[in-house]
């Protein structure tokens, strides 16, 4: 059923804007008070990534008034393809602020929020503060969590997506009115079971198939028009040319949320290492073992000087020979953004050589301890 409309009306809209959205308003039972509804919501984007990058630009082309975006990232070269929210010109730049021009550039008029941060238990209210809804592109599951507990806090309602290489989904969470995300994902996957965009790949119209049911989400929440997906998730795979839909409801045994808690605990990112702790430790000459646990071609992209390379693969296939030739300095395992290291980290302790992962990857090294490095 269709819920009552999220904000009330802005003020009459000009000419100008009226010419505009003459095709949106001509929609039966939207008009120009839902338009007007539109500009005056205030939407939070999570991730300027491969969703955002679909989201962004037809929330400002449809006349959302203000659209906050959060993302402590930069653009790299391998973003370009599902990312078109930013141009080869942009390499290297905050995502936040390329996303931000693009943005402006379609509609001036529209007041853009930006955070280059990285969204946390300790800045997450501070962030969703002032905002109407949040639609949620993160990529990996403690910041999906985060969002959810974040918004169910402080009552907001969250449309969210996920994209895998040519397949994906979308879902509405909002506990004022239905179930949310834990009702549906009671607990996280295994680390390391599903891997990341970065290692499985995504196909780049996947992402736009995505992001464009997220914001038909958002534009019906905001106008009250439609049945929005509260209780059902959308699932679509590219290759078949398919959608399905899966209903779910409200877990009646689940344990309130009440505060937010360790997010990369409660998903089982533990035994890491930041890569400027590494750094330090390497400066000061400590004795380590540097266990790159990537695929070659992506060692000859990026690799940190003298660590040893062995895939991922290889581990699985004989983890117990791998550790017997590790000797006995303290060992880190790297990989591009952390997922497959976790994954080789648990299968080495259980074959005696325990481990820590670096937070973040080559990536986050990259990032923060050596600019030079190229990131992929």
């Amino acid at each position: 059923m269709p819920l009552p409309p999220l904000v009330e009306p802005a003020q009459e809209l000009t000419p100008e804007q009226e010419a505009r959205y003459a095709r949106t308003a001509q929609l039966p039972g939207f008009g120009t008070v839902a338009q007007r509804r539109l500009r005056a919501a205030r939407v939070l984007v999570i991730g300027a990534g491969g969703l955002g990058s679909a989201v962004l630009p037809l929330l400002a082309s449809t006349g959302f008034g203000t659209i906050g975006i959060v993302d402590d990232d930069r653009v790299e070269p391998s973003n370009l393809p599902r990312q078109n929210i930013h141009t080869p010109a942009d390499l290297g730049r905050p995502k936040v602020e390329s996303a931000a021009d693009t943005l402006r550039a379609l509609d001036p008029t529209i007041e853009v929020r930006l955070f280059a941060e990285r969204l946390t238990a300790a800045n997450a209210s501070r962030i969703l503060s002032g905002f109407d809804l949040v639609l949620d592109g993160s990529d990996n599951f403690p910041t999906r969590y985060l969002v959810n507990d974040a918004a169910l806090l402080a009552g907001l309602p969250v449309v969210w997506g996920a994209v895998h290489q040519t397949g994906g989904q979308a879902g509405l969470s909002w506990a004022a009115h239905g179930p949310h995300y834990r009702d549906l994902f009671p607990q996280p996957p295994e680390p390391g079971s599903v891997p990341s965009c970065a290692e499985a790949g995504a196909l780049p119209s996947e992402c736009a198939t995505i992001g464009s049911l997220m914001v038909s989400e958002a534009i019906k929440l905001v106008t009250g028009t439609g049945e929005p997906l509260l209780g059902r998730v959308v699932v679509h795979d590219a290759l078949r040319g398919a959608f399905r839909e899966l209903a779910y409801e409200r877990d009646p045994v689940a344990a309130p949320v009440t505060a937010l808690i360790d997010y990369d605990l409660f998903c089982g990112v533990t035994a890491t290492v930041s890569p400027a702790e590494l750094h330090a430790r390497l400066v000061a000459g400590e004795p380590h073992t540097l266990l790159d646990v990537r695929e070659p071609w992506e060692a000859d992209v990026a690799s940190i000087p003298g660590s040893l390379l062995v895939p991922l693969g290889v581990v699985q296939r004989d983890a117990d020979g791998v550790a017997a030739r590790l000797g006995d300095d303290p060992l880190v395992i790297v990989c591009h953004h952390g997922v497959r290291a976790e994954t080789a980290r648990e299968l080495l302790a259980a074959a005696g050589a325990s481990g820590v992962v670096l937070a973040g990857g080559i990536d986050a090294w990259s990032r923060d301890v050596d600019p030079a490095l190229p990131r992929y």
